[in-house]
């Protein structure tokens, strides 16, 4: 047993009165490389960090499933088995209820039960966070009704409370890989139709450095959701179903159809469905160079013609790209700040995150917070 898993089980026995039955727990995540590809019918390669929500939870009697987390103290949460589950305040809980909504629809009857949450993954951050806090709270409603569901069925579900109870029209993978995610493997995940293939991430000599840069991003906010548009709209002008199905010679002779934006959101698209395909032939190859190369490039796309990044997160890149045994450098997530990632030589990493957070601070008055991760494991039922 962990220290946090013991930790969590010591605050739910205060909490409730009695032990918790079991504790799951789902991972955070970062993209290598395919930012705003997922909802575009495209191919992504994230991992799994090893930062994650963990859920704590037991049977109860009444009718009622309770929430509280220990992040949010303050504002626990409840919702009635025997009536139509809608989201409302608190707003944290309407990940956890837009699951228990999706499994209700899926045919699970879920039991009365009261749960406990605690996440060390940044909230704001661009590392995944709400599909996190969706996988766990969907482990530990499983759990407690004895019943399992297949994989990429309960990454839909997951996807779905988000859309609905969140409001983000988030792609689907962000929940894939909380959910799917193996050690020392990223995930070459087809957004198309669910297919996936492990790629190995095993070297020892490498680490994947996480800067936060503390700028909190809502993807609720209407940006993502433009950006979207933006998209769909571009491909139904070029008459293919998805900018999946669209190549850089279609887009770029479509300058008289599409309007600005929709043009470079559908540049950034096709570019960056090209560099994932590649990145991934470069890193079963061990070819470092040329992924951290196509990370660098998927970089300038999202900040030049997708327009998500912000001058903290250009800041790391830029100075990452200065600096000996670094790769590459890009944001990750949805953007609007949260973080960027480095892909750094293990025995450089510690002068690598110093010189980058002496940088960031010089400019902006305040460090960025930078932690190392390997490719992590995926979400587990009984911690």
């Amino acid at each position: 047993m962990t220290d946090r898993t013991a930790a969590i089980r010591k605050r739910f026995g205060e909490l409730y009165r009695r032990e918790a039955s079991g504790v799951v727990s789902a991972p955070g995540r970062v993209n290598l490389i395919g930012e705003h590809t997922d909802y575009n019918d495209g191919f992504v390669l994230p991992i799994a960090i090893d930062r994650c929500t963990l859920a704590a939870f037991a049977p109860a009697d009444g009718r009622r499933v309770n929430l509280a987390s220990v992040q949010q103290e303050d504002a626990p949460a409840s919702f009635d088995l025997d009536v139509d589950i809608e989201k409302g305040s608190p707003k944290w809980a309407n990940y956890p209820k837009g699951v228990a909504a999706g499994l209700v629809a899926a045919g699970v009857e879920l039991v009365p039960m009261d749960i406990l949450f605690d996440s060390d993954v940044p909230i704001g951050g661009g590392l995944s966070s709400s599909a996190s806090l969706e996988v766990s709270a969907a482990l530990a409603m499983l759990g407690a009704a004895g019943r399992e569901i297949d994989d990429y069925q309960l990454a839909l579900i997951c996807q779905k409370a988000e859309h609905e109870f969140a409001g983000t029209p988030c792609g689907i993978m962000d929940q894939a890989i909380s959910i799917m995610a193996r050690p020392e493997r990223a995930l070459l995940l087809d957004c198309r139709d669910g297919s996936s293939r492990q790629i190995p991430l095993d070297n020892p000599d490498l680490l994947v450095l996480v800067a936060d840069t503390k700028v909190k991003h809502d993807l609720t906010d209407g940006g993502y959701a433009a950006r979207r548009d933006q998209c769909y709209s571009a491909a139904a002008k070029l008459g293919v179903k998805m900018l999946r199905d669209a190549d850089a010679d279609m887009v770029s002779a479509a300058g008289d159809i599409l309007t600005d934006k929709e043009l470079t959101r559908a540049r950034h698209v096709v570019s960056e469905i090209d560099r994932t395909l590649k990145a991934v032939s470069a890193m079963e190859s061990g070819d470092y160079a040329t992924f951290g190369e196509l990370m660098y490039a998927s970089h300038a796309s999202l900040r030049d013609d997708y327009e998500v990044s912000c001058e903290e997160l250009d800041e790391i890149v830029q100075r990452a790209s200065q600096l000996d045994g670094v790769y590459g450098a890009r944001m990750t997530g949805g953007g609007f700040g949260g973080c960027a990632i480095i892909l750094a030589s293990a025995d450089r990493a510690d002068d690598i995150a110093r010189a980058i957070t002496d940088s960031y601070t010089a400019r902006f008055g305040h460090p960025c917070v930078i932690f190392a991760t390997r490719a992590a494991t995926g979400a587990v039922s009984n911690v």
